[in-house]
This record gives structure tokens, sequence and C-alpha cells, in this order.
């Protein structure tokens, strides 16, 4: 068996699935679902798997009715079915984690809030090779115009060592924090005033994702038992210029906006729930999607409903997640520790036209 595959199975199957007491699951199912119904589409799909959303409709307009979650999962078992994700007949993948970070910021520029959060810049320049040919990929691509033709934008370096045209939404106190911020897409900042606000993900400079946990392992800095994310900022805390030079050889550089959401925003523009949210990649599971998930974490084995509603640069391959922790320095604690062999099943409306293509 070749490919990305799918494989229909039952709720019986599912390790945990009697344990799962769908805690914040509800609420995430409902705000995908209210996308879900506002949609225009009659069809979530990627490059490998695409399924009718006429019956995915026409539940999330029942489900949003159910108030109780025993109710729900009752819902969810007579009226969906699970399918294994399978990738040359093999049903195992990489499972991490990531959570919210927090950082220090002020609207105004002074003392120690000298580093800039950037917003989406004025001359970044978005295009997609289909839009001009129907027989190219569909890709994204990022870049800026010099001398009338498109090159790649500026990396981090550049960015970093220069102005660029882009808004200043928020002045921060710490590279590093702003760096992990970076890593994880989101934060909570705390003001001078002690107000908090959530900063949100805008857009990125198209340059190609590089961890920090494996520029550091590469070159022998920190050892394999060290690569947890707290063990990483502490070493970048303490290394000053090394940690600096270091964090600029991942050329990708996102950008950030304020928002005012009950968590921090996913790719499908809805918040992330802690422990109900996952990342995955989009080029073969369709964001909105309803996911099991079989991995481990810090804590020990998480065998729960998720939904698939955000994306991330190492995120990366067809049995690939990243698993949303939560916000604050005990979510760091466990989100930087998982790094686990897992499995995963999308759950569809029973009776629901899917597909499956060879790339």
């Amino acid at each position: 068996m070749s490919g990305f595959r799918i494989s229909k199975t039952s709720f019986s199957q599912l390790k945990g699935w009697s344990d799962d007491d769908l805690y914040l699951f509800d609420k995430t199912i409902k705000s995908v679902c209210s996308s879900v119904i506002n949609s225009k589409a009659d069809k979530f799909k990627s490059e490998h798997i695409e399924y009718s959303l006429s019956r995915y409709k026409k539940h999330c307009k029942n489900i949003a009715k159910i108030d109780d979650k025993i109710e729900l999962k009752k819902y969810i078992e007579e009226n969906f079915e699970p399918y294994k994700v399978l990738y040359n007949g093999d049903d195992k993948g990489k499972f991490t984690s990531y959570y919210e970070a927090e950082i220090r910021g002020s609207f105004v520029k002074g003392g120690k809030y000298k580093y800039p959060i950037y917003g989406k810049p004025k001359d970044l320049i978005e295009i997609n090779l289909k839009d001009f040919d129907s027989n190219l990929p569909n890709q994204r691509l990022l870049g800026r115009v010099k001398d009338g033709k498109l090159i790649k934008y500026y990396t981090r370096k550049e960015i970093e060592e220069n102005n660029i045209d882009a808004p200043v939404i928020l002045w921060g106190d710490n590279l590093v924090d702003i760096y992990l911020m970076q890593i994880q897409g989101a934060a909570v900042a705390t003001l001078p005033d002690g107000k908090k606000i959530r900063i949100g993900y805008a857009d990125n400079n198209g340059h190609k994702f590089r961890g920090i946990g494996s520029i550091l392992l590469e070159k022998g800095i920190i050892k394999p038992k060290d690569a947890s994310m707290d063990k990483i900022r502490e070493w970048l805390e303490d290394n000053g210029d090394d940690a600096k030079e270091n964090m600029l050889l991942n050329n990708r550089f996102i950008f950030h906006k304020i928002v005012d959401a009950e968590g921090p925003i996913g790719a499908m523009g809805l918040p992330l729930f802690a422990g109900r949210s996952l990342a995955v990649d989009k080029k073969y599971i369709p964001l909105g999607s309803i996911i099991w998930l079989e991995t481990e974490g810090p804590k020990g084995n998480i065998n729960k409903l998720v939904m698939a509603e955000d994306v991330g640069g190492a995120i990366v391959g067809p049995i690939r997640g990243d698993y949303f922790w939560g916000h604050g320095e005990e979510a760091l604690k466990y989100a930087g520790k998982m790094n686990a062999k897992g499995k995963y099943y999308i759950v569809l409306p029973r009776k629901t036209e899917v597909k499956c293509y060879e790339r």
C-alpha cells in the first residue's frame, strides 16, 4: 500500500475512547462548526484527501444545540465514524506540542522596551502559482518587489539588522521571549500597567523554518537530554551574543497582530483550546477536520478528540501533529518535553463522500 490512505474503523477500536470526557472539546468543535456552517465551500480538501461538507454542516447545526458532553459524545458515536490515517502502509508519526508564550511589552518605545514586534510588512507580496496557470502547483509564495522582479523577502538577520517597512505593534523587553513567541506563533503580553493583551500570528517572511533546538544540537552546544524548550530558553537567556547569533540562523520570521479572543488564534482564524486543538500539515489533513489522537505526553497517554485548527513551520508530513498545551509557564514545562510517536484518525460523518489522492 503506497501513498496517503485512510482505513475505516470503529470507535470501539480507538484506544481510550470510553475515557475521553470531551472536556473543552465541546467548545472547540462548536467554534469550528460555526465556521463550517458559514463556509461557502462544498468540500474540505487538501492535496491528498477531500470530503463533502454537506453532512458535516448538517451535523454542525445539531451539535450547536447540544449542551451536555455525554449527549455530544453519543451524537458523535451515532453519526460519525473514524478512519485511521496511513502513509505507505504505516500508521505511526511524530507528535510534539506547543504553547502560548508570555512576554512583557509596551506600546511606547523607551527604557527596557526596545525590541520591535512587527506587524505584517507593507511591502510583503503574496502570490499563488495556481492563480497564473491551473497546471502549476497550489503553492503560496511570499516575497517583495525589487527592480520590477519578485524576490525573496528579507531573512531574520536582515529584518533584525535593518529597518523594514512594517508597523511596530508593540515594543518588547526581552529578545529571547520575542523569539520564542515567534516559534509558538502567539503570546499574552503584559503591559507596564499590568493589563494583558493577546498577540496573534499575522504572517511570515516565506523562509524555511529551522528550530533552535536542532541548531544547538547540531553544533553540540546542548545535549539531547537538555533539548526541552525550558532548558533551551535557559541557555538562550544565559548566553547573550552567542544566543543571538544562533537565533539568527533561523531565517523564518513571524509577523504578529493584536487580537481580541478567548485563546490564541490558529490558522483557521479561530481561538485554540488547550488540549483540544492540533496543528497539522494541511497538505494532508484539511483544517477543520475532527481528529482522534493517540500519542504520549509528559503526563502520560494522550487519547482524545481534537480539532485540526492550526499549522506550523516544523509540522510537515502525513502523520504529524503539534498538540496545543495551553498558556503560561506550566504549559511551557509540558509542551517543551513532548516528542513522541503516535497515530491519528480522521473522524467523518457517516456516508460522507471521501476521496484520497496520490501526489
